[in-house]
This record gives C-alpha cells, sequence and structure tokens, in this order.
C-alpha cells in the first residue's frame, strides 16, 4: 500500500514539473513561432526604409564586439540597397555612457554617410527601441538587426509595438560559442518579460518625448 501510495505521489510531482516546464518555455514558443516568418538573411530580407540597430554595450567608449557585429551586418544591409536609413538605438542613461553615438562613429568610420544614420539615445531595453521607433521617430516598417540568438525576441516584440519588422541577425557561433550559448540560455528567461510587454501590458517607454523628425528628413535626403 505505501509502495502504491509512494508511485501516486510521484507521478503527481512529474505531472507538475512538466506542467511547469510547460509554463516556463511557452513564452519562449511564442517568441520563435510569432518571429519565424519575418527572420531573413542578409541577401533575402525584403526591401524596408530602415533598419533598427539596437544597442549591445560599450568597452573603453567603444562598441563591443557582439555590438560591432550588428552595425556591420546594419552596414551591409544599406550598401546592398535593403534599407536606407540606419535608427541606431541605445543606452545614454548617463553621460558617460553613450552608446548610439559611438554606434554612429562606428558607421560612419565604415563609409556610411552620416545623413542617414539617426539616433535614439533612450533605446534602453528591447521593447523600448521598438516602441520608441513607432511612437517617437515615425517609423512603421523595418529591418531589426541584433544577434541572432536575440532576433527572435527583437522581431516579436517589434511587431507588437506596431511596426512591420523583419529580421537580420549576426551569428556569433563560430568566434564566440560559449557567450552565444549563453545568450540563447538568457533567451528563454528574457521571454517571459517579452510576452508580458508584448501581448499583455504593452508599456510607454520609460522615455518618451516629443515627435523627432530625423528619420523622415534623412529619408528625404
Amino acid at each position: 500500500m505505501q509502495e502504491f501510495i509512494r508511485r501516486i505521489r510521484w507521478r503527481r510531482v512529474l505531472v507538475v514539473a512538466a506542467l511547469l516546464g510547460v509554463v516556463a518555455t511557452a513564452p519562449w514558443v511564442w517568441v520563435r513561432a510569432a518571429s519565424a516568418p519575418h527572420r531573413y538573411a542578409a541577401a533575402d530580407v525584403p526591401d524596408a526604409p530602415v533598419a533598427l540597430v539596437l544597442g549591445a554595450g560599450l568597452r573603453d567608449g567603444k562598441p563591443t564586439s557582439f555590438l560591432a557585429g550588428r552595425l556591420d551586418v546594419a552596414a551591409d544591409l544599406y550598401r546592398r540597397g535593403k534599407v536606407k536609413v540606419l535608427l541606431v538605438s541605445g543606452d545614454n542613461s548617463r553621460r558617460e555612457y553613450d552608446e548610439p553615438t559611438a554606434m554612429r562613429t562606428y558607421l560612419i568610420d565604415r563609409g556610411v554617410p552620416e545623413r542617414v544614420i539617426v539616433a535614439d539615445y533612450a533605446g534602453l531595453d528591447t521593447w523600448d527601441s521598438c516602441t520608441r521607433a513607432k511612437r517617437i521617430f515615425g517609423v512603421s516598417k523595418a529591418t531589426v538587426v541584433t544577434q541572432e540568438f536575440h532576433l527572435p525576441r527583437a522581431v516579436a516584440l517589434c511587431r507588437e509595438a506596431g511596426l512591420e519588422a523583419f529580421g537580420v541577425g549576426h551569428d556569433t557561433w563560430g568566434r564566440w560559442s560559449t557567450t552565444t550559448a549563453y545568450g540563447h540560455f538568457r533567451e528563454v528567461v528574457a521571454s517571459g518579460k517579452a510576452l508580458w510587454d508584448g501581448l499583455v501590458a504593452k508599456p510607454d517607454p520609460r522615455f518618451l518625448g516629443p515627435l523627432e523628425t530625423g528619420v523622415s528628413r534623412a529619408l528625404d535626403s
């Protein structure tokens, strides 16, 4: 009898564990499924007026290797004629930390005309960058550029923010396999917040402010 009760208890534990596993991974599954039809290689992505390049940190005032990779992808899209304007979105919440300016400088140094680069200084996270592109800069269609492991979440969030968003990712497996593996693990965790922001709360970005005309002026030029 006791053996039978123990088996029942273990079955209950396994059922609960399975349910918790489903709940924990459901946001990650949503992120992957929602973005799957909209992720492309650079050569195949549909044309869009704007590339939205998401920040990824600075080291000694210059883009980290991951951020430099994103910027290289964006510059390649511009040269291919896939996009016309690059909206670089990053963190400038402290005077001594200015991602967008470092991103702009990096692109200019690699031959991208300054007139087609627009900076968003309040892209403090993925949701903020996406929703500010729509609500502050008036972007309606864009190609999101980030690392491949981050791309599903970025595309899903931008589409929930109202953008007709596609995505092109920077592949980091070859050079940074350990960091990339951690990035994939982190995305499983971050997808929970993404589901909340994109499908449930749809919060305002931390900084809204007045409408910016930088993108429209750059397109006109």
